[in-house]
């Protein structure tokens, strides 16, 4: 049994703050006994890649087990022996910019960084501005509590990418995120979008047998152009192996959503539901090709 922790939050202006706010949730998160702790995508910022703008750059850092915040969190995450699964846009070199997240283990020991493979570029999500895509791959975990995998955002609508997870190993699949509606679509396709979102998620869970743990920001944040904005869903959830969701926070409030999951389901799942089993391997050269005539 393994008590899971995501921490759906609003975000201010000011980093500071939100990094303040979160290790505020972190500890709540904690003394509710949560073994793990998953931060939504980009959590020390709003979400700034509503603009194409050079300034947001300075918002990057470099990562390392030897970062000052990465020290600071690995002693948080030491202190309560939680596993931290941390985003943050990364500064890799001179130029060059990614959106990553760090898992820190229940010691305290940083385990790796995740680096975004999937980048969208949509009205308001002008993440390829800002950001280069991911070359560690699919990466597995193996912390003291469970194997995990974690992806970002735009990453959870690709099978293939939780198809590899569970092929490695992973027992959860966590998504940090950042998703919401433009005030504009909300009342004609808002709900479609919404639906659209969660049942991908759950079917990643059916068709790989393994837990899908999705952490979502909430609240609007006005576009800096002044045209528009996001209003962030939040429903943060988590899923079991049989597609049933097991907890889900509002689309309107900061919360900390908790489950305790049972790994037991994973194998339970695979054996009535054997998809893995009965993969036609040898059948599927063509999924590596863009497009198939």
């Amino acid at each position: 049994m393994v008590k899971v922790g995501l921490i759906q939050m609003t975000a201010a202006q000011s980093v500071e703050q939100n990094m303040d706010k979160a290790i505020s949730l972190i500890d709540a998160a904690a003394a509710k006994s949560a073994q793990i702790v998953c931060l939504q995508e980009l959590f020390q910022s709003t979400y700034f890649c509503q603009t194409e703008d050079y300034k947001n750059f300075s918002l990057a850092e470099e990562i390392s087990a030897t970062t000052p915040i990465v020290n600071m969190l690995s002693g948080k995450a030491k202190e309560h022996e939680i596993v931290l699964i941390v985003p943050f846009f990364e500064k890799r070199a001179e130029g060059v910019y990614h959106n990553s997240v760090i898992v820190i283990d229940a010691d305290g020991k940083y385990l790796g960084t995740y680096r975004k493979m999937h980048i969208p570029d949509d009205p308001h999500y002008y993440e390829k501005f800002y950001f280069t895509e991911g070359d560690l791959g699919y990466q597995v975990f193996k912390t003291r509590y469970a194997s995990l995998c974690v992806m970002i955002c735009w990453d959870q609508w690709y099978p293939e990418a939780a198809r590899i997870a569970a092929l490695k190993g992973a027992q959860i699949i966590f998504y940090p995120t950042a998703i919401g509606w433009l005030p504009e679509d909300k009342a004609v396709v808002g709900q479609a979008q919404h639906d659209a979102w969660e049942t991908v998620q759950r079917a990643h869970a059916i068709a790989n047998g393994c837990f899908i743990a999705a952490v979502n920001r909430v609240g609007f944040e006005a576009s800096p152009d002044g045209q528009g904005g996001i209003e962030f869903w939040g429903q943060s959830f988590i899923v079991g192996p049989d597609g049933s969701i097991i907890a889900k926070a509002s689309c309107t409030h900061e919360e900390i959503v908790l489950a305790e999951i049972d790994l037991a389901m994973i194998e339970t799942t695979r054996v009535a539901w054997p998809f893995l089993r009965d993969r036609r391997i040898e059948s599927y050269q063509g999924i590596t090709e863009r497009y198939l005539n």
